[in-house]
């Protein structure tokens, strides 16, 4: 008999939680498990998920603990006849700890990095670091993306066990052997232009605009440098104002959130993730996949797989000078760009496939139901 398993996640849109979910439904032992979806917010997601044919569920709210829906998830848990719940990040887990235990449910909770991190004040940051103790107290098992992640948890507030499971990739997918769309003419790019690609959530944690100012520094230096900007949040306000008073339209080419993100990536020359914080980012790991060379900042996840000068470049948070020299450095050496976009291949190739993932879920779902 198949175990019913809730799959909570806070948005329907597609961003790196979104993506590892949906390749772990995909991959899932599907004679053992039965998912079904619940998120908080509709979007892309929901619709690939049914797609597939998974049954999914909205119950709208944007609050990380929202009393008025309580219930609602419960009754929900009842209706499915759910026998097991994982919660994919902080804001969906912090929903569903109450209803999960109060129908004795066991809960697993994916760290996709945590909601505390140094950019925020020690107020804010010690009250985000009391509630992820309290979901990992209450729940039965939690895994983190990244070692760095669990040595976080333990430092910060005494994270007591966990799982390690870094994220995974649909190589299949993600293969930049397989053939895709021209998207370079279709976006006006000249063959000969250096593309630096920015495919991330619009949001502060990603630093859009840490990219933009570096993007501007690097194609003044180098005008055949230029920026393929994909992405859409809650930052899209700021963004368009600054590309437009800078008047970065004739070497930006800035579409929001599209579903054809191997063609992009096979667009670009170099993938740009300048976050202030990561888990494992999925976006950082489908690049490598497509074999792009990458430049980052050292967040928890990224410094565990990319090395400085081997399978790409590290540049420091917040500096959007180092970024552009990042860039122009690149864009002067195709054959650099050649050697670490093949070693960062290598890595995704022996560490990080999406089956594994699944497989390693699975078996903490079998432990947790005894």
């Amino acid at each position: 008999m198949m175990t019913r398993v809730l799959e909570v996640i806070r948005q329907g849109q597609i961003g790196g939680g979104e993506s590892h979910l949906l390749d772990l439904v995909r991959f899932l032992d599907r004679e053992a498990f039965e998912p079904v979806c619940l998120s908080f917010t509709g979007g892309e997601m929901i619709n690939r998920l049914h797609a597939m044919g998974i049954r999914c569920r909205v119950i709208a709210t944007e609050k990380p603990f929202d009393i008025n829906v309580q219930r609602q998830i419960k009754q929900l848990m009842q209706a499915e006849h759910i026998q097991l719940v994982h919660a994919h990040g902080s804001r969906a887990a912090s929903n569903v700890v109450w209803p999960a235990r109060s129908l004795h449910l066991p809960l697993i909770y994916t760290v996709h990095g945590w909601s505390f991190h140094d950019d925020q004040s020690a107020l804010v940051k010690r009250l985000r670091a009391y509630s992820e103790k309290v979901i990992c107290h209450y729940s039965d098992a939690v895994v983190c993306v990244s070692q760095s992640n669990a040595d976080t948890g333990r430092k910060v507030f005494g994270l007591k066990a966990c799982h390690v499971i870094e994220n995974g990739i649909n190589l299949e997918r993600f293969n930049p052997a397989a053939q895709f769309a021209d998207l370079r003419q279709a976006m006006h790019f000249a063959a000969d232009d250096f593309v630096v690609g920015f495919i991330a959530r619009c949001t502060k944690q990603k630093n859009p605009l840490g990219f933009l100012q570096a993007l501007e520094t690097a194609h003044r230096q180098e005008p055949r440098i230029k920026g393929l900007f994909v992405g859409e949040g809650d930052m899209d306000q700021e963004v368009d104002a600054f590309i437009a008073s800078h008047r970065m339209e004739g070497y930006l080419h800035r579409t929001a959130f599209r579903t054809d993100v191997p063609d992009l990536l096979h667009a670009v020359d170099v993938y740009c993730l300048p976050s202030l914080w990561e888990g494992l980012s999925i976006a950082l790991l489908e690049a490598m996949a497509m074999a792009k060379v990458i430049i980052a900042t050292p967040t928890d996840g990224t410094s565990e797989v990319i090395r400085h000068e081997e399978n790409g470049l590290i540049v420091s948070f917040n500096n959007p000078q180092a970024l552009a020299a990042a860039i122009t450095t690149l864009a002067a050496s195709p054959a650099a760009c050649t050697q670490y976009g093949r070693a960062a291949r290598s890595i995704v190739e022996q560490r990080f496939n999406a089956q594994r993932v699944a497989d390693a879920v699975a078996g903490i779902y079998r432990k947790c139901l005894g």
